[in-house]
């Protein structure tokens, strides 16, 4: 009974969707072999803990792992969820930030700002803004603001980061955001979340 309390992880509920997505995904990159199958249902942290540091390891059995790991609560696997966050697969980001969201480890919120506000990774940073904005961390109105502003030429690329920035903003309802989503607001794409957001900040116009 010892080794159980020490060493077992929590089961997640076979309803879970996020879990459920997750190994359906998997299993196909696994082929649904023995391996997959226990790292699915082994209850020990040790095990699934090994995975993220065993040389040679399939990113398959690493993203099981971490996940694992991260909804339990384990902190071991946070190195491993923040660059699966910024993956260039965006199943692998939401499967990350579901998980991150739920290890509530205090380093989490400073590392998904270093993501979003990273000018060489933004293609991957949809995500990331998401995570910052659910968070509702000290550092998640400034990097949104950050990357926000970074968003605002009308040719820009990535404008979806642009409204998820907006988004969050308008959901965080802080008014040290209204500078930038004014300033958002004729930008053809990202215009609609901005003026959206201020309407939630109490002085924008609908």
């Amino acid at each position: 009974m010892i080794w159980i309390a020490e060493h077992a992880v929590a089961t997640l509920p076979a309803m879970d969707p996020e879990f459920g997505s997750l190994t359906d995904r998997l299993r196909d990159e696994a082929g649904d072999g023995p391996a997959y199958g226990r790292l699915v249902v082994t209850p020990d942290s040790e095990e699934l803990a090994a995975v993220l540091t065993a040389p040679g390891q399939p990113l398959w059995a690493r993203e099981l792992a971490a996940f694992r790991l991260g909804v339990a609560g384990d902190r071991r696997a946070f190195e491993a969820l923040v660059l699966l966050l910024n993956h260039r697969d965006p199943e692998r980001c939401v499967s990350a930030a579901y998980a991150l969201t739920r290890l509530r480890d205090p380093r989490t919120p400073r590392a998904a700002a270093a993501l979003a506000t990273n000018e060489l990774r933004v293609a991957y940073a949809l995500v990331p803004v998401r995570l910052l904005a659910a968070l509702r961390a000290p550092e998640s109105v400034p990097a949104l603001v950050t990357a926000l502003e970074r968003r605002l030429d009308p040719e820009d690329p990535h404008w979806r980061v642009g409204v998820a920035c907006a988004e969050g903003l308008g959901a965080l309802g802080d008014v040290r955001a209204r500078e930038v989503l004014e300033a958002a607001v004729p930008h053809p794409r990202v215009g609609e979340a901005a003026r959206s957001a201020l309407v939630r900040l109490g002085r924008g116009q609908p």
